[in-house]
């Protein structure tokens, strides 16, 4: 058994736009919340579709760099004060849906917010850098709009590129887009096997070269992926909460199974301003999981080795 919970002070994987706290939400909606955002705030299970309605929703108030900091803010206020070494965030964004699909704010704005946000983190000691969020049902033309908004203009605080959303496009169409963005100086990462099968992580790491993972859960369906993450040290971005959420199949997490198959796994929150949680909470959740611990100790070293937050090129 277990003998203590260690928490990291790091969060590996966080979105902008998710990580409003609900009481922000509420005071700045113009109009009502929808039944679906109550429904994740009560802790309730609800479609992937009806998830994204009220990440959008969320998202469209991210209207100003003031609106844009607080939910820097909210993101640093929940890492847990009594975590052991260093503290950052991977935090993930979507400019192109903030500001050429929805037409919310202006590029600047939001480079201004985050940068505010990001001077607010390093005045508590937490290091943040944002990984930029291109949706895969959109297309890859999606990801080349993304591409074209900010090559001219990268701020230093941009460390990587990803996909996100619907596991839609096979990522081997997506290959020229991560290549761009490498050309680009950015890391590379995919939302890969959580609302898709686990062929898309094998996919995703071998036609689209990518050597991180986000949530990756469908891979404990076959012993041949879980291999695979392991032999490539794939870094695996795992928030525990938000996929036994949204990936309802799960009767239990696969975080034990994961980590068994030697998968380097670490964790994140996802987007706890819509499916509420913390840090402390998910290390909490592994804890409880894992039963083991140097399995928490693995946890641990691959939350902080693998952090682009700390690990910049």
């Amino acid at each position: 058994m277990f003998s203590k919970v260690r928490p990291t002070r790091i969060d590996r994987h966080v979105h902008l736009e998710g990580s409003l706290d609900p009481d922000w939400v509420r005071s700045h909606a113009a109009s009502s919340v929808p039944d679906s955002l109550e429904a994740l705030w009560r802790g309730e299970a609800v479609p992937f579709t009806s998830f994204i309605e009220s990440f959008f929703f969320i998202t469209d108030l991210l209207t100003s760099a003031d609106a844009v900091r607080s939910a820097v803010n909210a993101v640093v206020g929940r890492i847990p004060a009594n975590g052991d070494g260093p503290s950052g965030v991977d935090l993930w964004c979507s400019p192109q849906t903030l500001v050429v699909d929805r037409k919310v704010l202006k590029l600047d704005e939001l480079w201004k917010g985050i940068e505010q946000g990001i001077a607010d983190a390093n005045a508590q000691g937490v290091n943040v850098v944002l990984i930029l969020d291109a949706v895969n049902n959109f297309g890859i033309e999606n990801g080349h709009t993304l591409l074209d908004l900010v090559a001219n203009d990268l701020p230093p605080f941009v460390a990587g590129f990803s996909t996100g959303g619907l596991e839609r496009v096979p990522f081997r169409q997506w290959a020229p887009v991560f290549d761009r963005a490498r050309a680009l100086g950015l890391r590379c990462a995919a939302h890969a096997g959580e609302n898709g099968p686990a062929s898309n992580i094998r996919e995703a790491i071998e036609e689209a070269h990518l050597n991180r993972i986000v949530h990756a859960v469908r891979a404990a369906e076959d012993p041949s992926i879980l291999e695979l993450l392991a032999e490539k040290k794939i870094a695996v971005d795992v928030c525990i909460t938000s996929n036994l959420a949204l990936v309802p199949e799960l009767a239990r997490h696969p975080l034990k199974t994961m980590m068994d198959a030697g998968v380097r796994c670490a964790l994140g929150t996802d987007d706890p301003g819509l499916i509420v949680t913390n840090l402390g909470n998910e290390w909490q959740r592994a804890a409880e999981l894992l039963e083991c611990d140097a399995c928490m100790e693995r946890l641990y070293e691959n939350s902080i080795s693998d952090a682009w937050c700390l690990n910049k090129i």
